[in-house]
């Protein structure tokens, strides 16, 4: 018998921890996944971290099938709309407690710029000798 997915059900026992433990719930999500509904200027390698605490949005819902709240973006009101395949993890912004989930197939490459072109969105190239900042995440087992 093939069994429904976790992750829903996952996510909401995780994000009532995080917040019986008065943490701050993130919700980690791949931007580039069909139906993901979130403001792309915030899109940061083909991902967002959505913080989505009872103070920061409204009308939270987690849903089998999807995530979707209205939150506001530099003060601008968005509905965001999450398909509960592209949450790739929940975990508190204070301590990074929570789970970050295997991903199903290839994340999207990020749409690259045209040649000769730069502003905000383009990653400049590291100079020698620089390093990427570690995500503070780390998988749970």
């Amino acid at each position: 018998m093939t069994m429904s997915s976790s992750r829903p059900h996952i996510v909401r026992a995780l994000y009532e921890w995080i917040l019986e433990n008065e943490c701050t719930p993130y919700l980690l999500v791949n931007a580039f996944d069909d139906n993901v509904e979130v403001p792309q200027e915030h899109v940061k390698d083909g991902q967002i971290i959505l913080n989505i605490a009872p103070s920061a949005v409204q009308n939270l819902v987690i849903r089998n099938e999807a995530v979707d709240f209205d939150g506001r973006f530099a003060g601008i009101p968005k509905r965001v709309y999450v398909p509960i395949t592209a949450v790739m993890g929940i975990y508190a912004k204070e301590n990074g407690q929570g789970m970050i989930f295997e991903t199903e197939g290839h994340l999207p490459e990020p749409p690259t710029p045209a040649a000769g072109t730069e502003g905000p969105g383009t990653k400049p190239e590291l100079a020698k000798g620089q390093t990427k900042k570690k995500t503070p995440l780390r998988l749970v087992k």
